[in-house]
């Protein structure tokens, strides 16, 4: 049984998008008879307890195996060369190329512009690159949920901005929804968000549906017609079930990335936090085309369609066979 050790971290700060996709590696690798560990800082906002619900433990320092996967952005060359010494082989998990690694394998799911080369100075020519939407990390449940969608109306709405949400948007759409009435509306949070509270009670207060920390994301995007959401990977989630959306870029990483998808047609972009107001999400709201929200779930289906789903897990058991 090949042993794997997957280095990431959430908090309130980092959010929740490094260690849920890491759930998903995770669980694919389990399925191929591996022994899947992870190692986290405990830091305020963590999920260790919620990765040891899902069957997970988390070890306090490095272990010797077979494969680490490294999903982290403080983690450069220099402490991969140290991790060298505990295991045979190493994955990065990344979407930043802003830095050197010392890897056997990299991984970038992100759609951006020169995404297919933009690694090529940063890892040894002998590195696996998988790069592109052909990557697409993908629970199965986002998987059985994508379909072709018939865009007639919008009565559902998610808000979902991301685990943390440290900017607080969810606050600013719950504002700007008092003035519609959409027939259900889903506020999901992440336990690092430290509104949370007060989001439950808005939610309660209006007949919202509130989930906090959930592991079936895919099915309210099923069922919604338009989302709020945040930048970030959970972008080519909604891409991939053909759900469209608006989103609010809260991180500097996310910057180019939802610039590109909405510049490609997959998505409606409100630009910088900062610049993000209450109004930016009522006009959106007033303005809702369906048209336009039918070429945007088209759009996205399209970006993110691929012949074998979770190709990167069949690379990955390559690289330890």
């Amino acid at each position: 049984m090949k042993k794997i050790i997957i280095v990431a971290d959430a908090s309130i700060g980092i959010g929740s998008g490094h260690v849920m996709r890491c759930l998903t590696i995770a669980h694919g690798l389990v399925k191929q008879r591996c022994q899947v560990k992870f190692l986290m800082n405990d830091l305020p906002g963590n999920l260790i307890e919620f990765v040891k619900n899902e069957g997970f433990i988390n070890i306090p320092t490095y272990e010797q195996a077979d494969l680490y996967i490294i999903d982290h952005y403080k983690i450069g060359i220099a402490q991969e060369r140290e991790i060298r010494k505990f295991s045979k082989k190493i994955m990065i998990v990344d979407d930043l190329a802003n830095r050197e690694h010392d890897c056997d394998l990299l991984l970038d799911q992100n759609v951006m512009p020169h995404f297919k080369t933009r690694y090529d100075l940063l890892v040894k020519e002998k590195c696996i690159k998988l790069l592109g939407p052909k990557y697409l990390i993908m629970r199965e449940e986002f998987i059985q949920s994508r379909h072709k969608r018939i865009i007639e109306g919008v009565k559902h709405v998610l808000v979902f901005m991301g685990g943390s949400d440290p900017t607080a948007e969810t606050l600013k759409v719950l504002e700007a929804l008092r003035d519609f009435s959409f027939a259900h509306i889903d506020v999901v949070v992440g336990n690092g968000n430290i509104h949370k509270e007060e989001i439950k009670q808005i939610c309660e207060e209006r007949c919202y549906a509130f989930h906090q920390q959930i592991n079936y994301m895919a099915d309210l995007m099923k069922k919604a017609d338009f989302s709020l959401g945040a930048g970030g990977s959970t972008t080519w989630e909604r891409c991939y079930v053909g759900l469209p959306s608006a989103c609010t870029i809260v991180a500097d990483n996310q910057r180019i990335g939802t610039a590109y998808a909405a510049e490609l047609g997959a998505c409606i972009s409100l630009g910088w936090h900062e610049q993000v107001t209450v109004e930016t999400y009522r006009d959106v709201l007033h303005n809702l085309s369906i048209s336009k929200l039918q070429t945007i779930s088209d759009t996205g289906l399209e970006i993110t369609a691929n012949k074998q789903s979770n190709q990167w897990l069949y690379e990955i058991l390559e690289l330890i066979r």
